[in-house]
């Protein structure tokens, strides 16, 4: 009958301890002395469990050898060149940052693998080639080591950075030696174009595509074009290419062979460069000539632009040049004759002409009848009725107006014109149709210091002068009276055409009233009145009949004039007695017994007191003929 017996097993743990572990096997008839003897080779498995492997014991079995003794029995190999060469060039020094040489060994999704002869293969991602052009299995090419070993443990390489490098180095070259390239025009940007140069991007200003300016930079897109470096930053790594430096060298010959066979005087053709605010440039074929604004047109020009376009082809006279500075002066006017010489017979005064405004000033219009002649219509000859002031109230720029030459002046340039001669002289007719002493009505326009201004129809005047508004009150002022854009009847006194002159009249409306005056305020007579007005020398009496009188002060009276102000107050009431009467002052002479003295004395104050007016107030005051044409200057009161 079997038993079963346990056989122990030696297996290593984590602890690096060994465990043992039991195995159920069938037991088999065995003796006593049997068990005995495995249970010993299991405690010397155990025992061996717990060797040392540091003791010099476990090395007693391995032979010493002397380092004499290796040399005696020393062995030499010879290894062919031929494998020495292969083996030293699997050996590659590389670092980072450098232009290595690989072949391609593998193309995924995303990277494409090089062998570099480095531990491990280098990546280059796939989007630094062409899609419709990845390379082949085996290709070699030259690659940017840019990491040894990144965050992965890659290797990672760059094709683009490897084109960018080896093409920049010989940029720097073509730099040095002003050699002209091929550049790829790519896109735009502000203030310019991109061009690929193959592999390195370089920034083309707009100002050096072409000699002239650009108008359409798009048209440039995509297109080959030749080029000159002419900046080169190595720190910034930045280049500046031009076309126009190379277009400016060609020409350069042709400017110096032009300059040999220029001439003043001479007539060339050429095409418009560029306009500007004070001329044209034109292009005469390698050498650029300003053809001033003052050189355009015999006429008046504002701007170049108004008679010039760009790129239009321009037949110019050479007028001046200088070879030193190569500045070339040209002419287009000087193709025609000038328009004065023949002023005289072209438009004889009385002649009608036509033209535009062209300038005005705050005495007058300038009209260009035609290019290069102008007239001046001065604003004095704009109308025969109004007073103009500014030429403005009548004309605007640009407009188009027709005028009698009146005067030429061809040693000055000088044409005068005049509108108003275009029409009838109103005032050729004024004396039939306004007759002194007839009653007119009008309407008042303006009023002055002096007197009133009357509108009798568009463009006639009258005036009617302060002493002409009241037979009896001393008028100061003709807003006392009278108010503005009213209508008033008038009588014509004065009609002068040689002054262009109408003098009204507003008392005369009426009869003289100072006959019958002179009736009621006899010499001799008490009246009474209201004080308005208190002189140094006098007082002066508000009377019946709108008349005011006069009572002169004595001379002991003036000595003493605080008692006066005191006394007498404007608003009393006064008597008096009637003196004397004057029609030419507007006055009644009363006497005062209390301010005038004796009678005796009275007549000699009076006289004084009439004598020392500086105005009567009843005289006319002349008004020149300058004043009468422009009685609107007056400030209105």
């Amino acid at each position: 009958m079997s038993e079963v017996v346990q056989e122990t097993t030696v297996e290593q743990t984590s602890d690096d301890k060994l465990e043992a572990s039991v195995d159920k096997i069938e037991d088999t008839p065995t003796d006593k002395n049997e068990k005995t003897n495995k249970n010993k080779e299991q405690e010397q498995v155990a025992n061996k469990s717990e060797i040392d492997y540091l003791s010099s014991e476990i090395f007693k079995d391995v032979p010493n050898v002397t380092f004499e003794e290796l040399e005696e029995n020393q062995e030499t190999l010879e290894i062919p060149q031929e494998v020495q060469n292969r083996y030293q060039s699997s050996l590659k020094e590389i670092s980072e940052n450098e232009i290595i040489t690989g072949r391609i060994i593998g193309i995924n999704e995303k990277d494409v693998l090089v062998d570099i002869g480095f531990k491990s293969e280098g990546i280059i991602s796939r989007n630094e080639f062409n899609k419709t052009s990845l390379p082949e299995i085996g290709q070699k090419l030259e690659v940017y080591l840019e990491k040894i070993e990144d965050e992965s443990g890659n290797t990672v390489l760059s094709k683009e950075k490897a084109e960018f490098l080896t093409r920049w180095k010989d940029l720097r070259q073509i730099h040095e030696t002003g050699e002209i390239i091929k550049g790829h025009i790519i896109r735009r940007i502000k203030g310019g174009m991109v061009v690929d140069l193959g592999g390195v991007q370089a920034f083309l200003p707009g100002s050096q595509i072409d000699i002239r300016p650009v108008k359409d930079f798009d048209k440039y897109i995509d297109q080959d074009i030749d080029l000159r470096v002419v900046k080169f930053n190595e720190m910034r790594k930045n280049v500046v290419v031009s076309h126009k430096a190379i277009i400016e060298d060609s020409l350069a010959e042709q400017r110096e062979e032009l300059f040999t066979k220029l001439e003043v005087g001479s007539v060339l053709d050429g095409r418009v460069k560029n306009i500007t605010d004070f001329g044209v440039f034109v292009d005469l074929g390698g050498i650029d000539g300003l053809l001033h604004i003052t050189d355009l047109s015999w006429g008046r020009v504002n701007h170049p632009s108004e008679m010039i376009n760009m790129d239009e082809s321009l037949t110019v006279k050479i007028i001046d040049f200088d070879q030193e500075k190569k500045r070339v002066s040209l002419g287009l006017k000087q193709l025609t004759p000038h328009p004065w010489e023949n002023i005289q017979s072209d438009y004889p005064e009385e002649t009608l002409v036509e033209g535009k405004v062209v300038s005005m000033t705050n005495y007058g219009a300038f009209i260009e009848i035609k290019p290069g002649i102008e007239g001046l219509i001065h604003v004095s000859e704009m109308s025969w009725t109004r007073h103009i002031k500014n030429p403005s109230e009548i004309y605007a720029l640009g407009d188009i107006v027709k005028a009698k030459v009146l005067a030429i002046d061809q040693d000055q340039r000088k044409i005068s014109l005049g509108a108003k001669q275009l029409l009838p002289d109103p005032w050729d007719e004024i004396e039939e149709k306004y007759i002194p002493g007839n009653i007119v009505n009008g309407k008042i326009i303006n009023l002055t210091q002096f007197g009133a201004f009357i509108e009798l129809e568009e463009g006639i005047d009258g005036l009617i002068h302060v002493s002409d508004l009241s037979w009896t009150k001393i008028v100061r002022h003709p807003k006392e009276i009278l108010e503005k854009d009213k209508k008033v009847d008038v009588r014509i006194l004065e009609v002068s055409r040689e002054n262009r002159r109408i003098s009204l009249g507003l008392k005369q409306i009426e009869d003289d009233p100072w006959p019958e005056l002179s009736k009621i305020f006899e010499g001799g007579k008490k009246v009474e009145g209201e004080i308005i007005r208190i002189l140094d020398k006098g007082i002066i009496l508000s009377l019946e009949n709108d008349v005011e009188g006069l009572v002169p002060f004595s001379r002991e009276i003036k000595k003493n004039k605080k008692s006066i102000s005191s006394k007498f107050k404007v608003g009393d009431k006064m008597n008096g007695v009637v003196m004397e009467i004057k029609p030419d002052d507007k006055k009644v002479v009363l006497f005062v017994e209390e301010l005038g003295g004796d009678k005796s004395t009275a007549k000699n104050d009076i006289k004084a007191f009439l004598d020392n007016q500086a105005e009567p107030v009843g005289e006319k005051i002349e008004i020149p003929n300058k004043n009468a044409d422009q009685k609107s200057d007056i400030i209105e009161d």
